[in-house]
């Protein structure tokens, strides 16, 4: 520890270490939001999701473009591989991580370019709006398919 005055006295000196004599530094910009981390985990699933989806898609193109013709793909084809519960998973996966992914890019481009908060509310209802409709639509096509109730309907 350095003795130094304490300003009220020549005689009068402080024992307190240095850092505890500096002033503060005063900081600059927004200071750090006490709420959610909404945001944060925002930040890391679009990170996640993005890399997951690269290789669901990759893999859906390779087995429905690459593996298999076009010729190939059929009714019978999705039949044959929609009896798979893992298929039925693998697309039912890249359907929720591909309409989140897409709902986040959007609601981050409306809280940057809409600015009247009423706007910015109505935005995003119809965002949640549109992508729990999708997700309702997907997940009963994928969920409750059944090829035996539209082959026999059909005769």
């Amino acid at each position: 520890m350095v003795q130094v005055p304490t300003g009220s006295g020549p005689d009068q000196v402080s024992a307190a270490p240095r850092s505890a004599r500096r002033a503060p530094i005063p900081r600059v910009g927004r200071e750090r939001p006490t709420g959610s981390n909404f945001e944060l985990y925002s930040w890391y699933f679009f990170r996640v999701s993005g890399l997951l989806l690269i290789l669901l898609a990759v893999t859906h193109v390779v087995i429905m473009h690459v593996v298999n013709t076009v010729d190939e793909i059929n009714y019978d084809f999705v039949v044959d591989r929609w009896n798979s519960p893992f298929w039925r998973g693998f697309d039912w996966l890249m359907l929720i991580l591909a309409l989140l992914h897409g709902l986040n890019g959007a609601r981050i481009a409306v809280d940057d370019y809409v600015r009247p908060r009423g706007w910015r509310v109505f935005a995003h209802s119809v965002l949640w709006s549109a992508a729990i409709i999708f997700l309702i639509i997907g997940s009963i096509a994928i969920v409750t398919f059944n090829p035996e109730a539209v082959v026999t309907a059909g005769r």
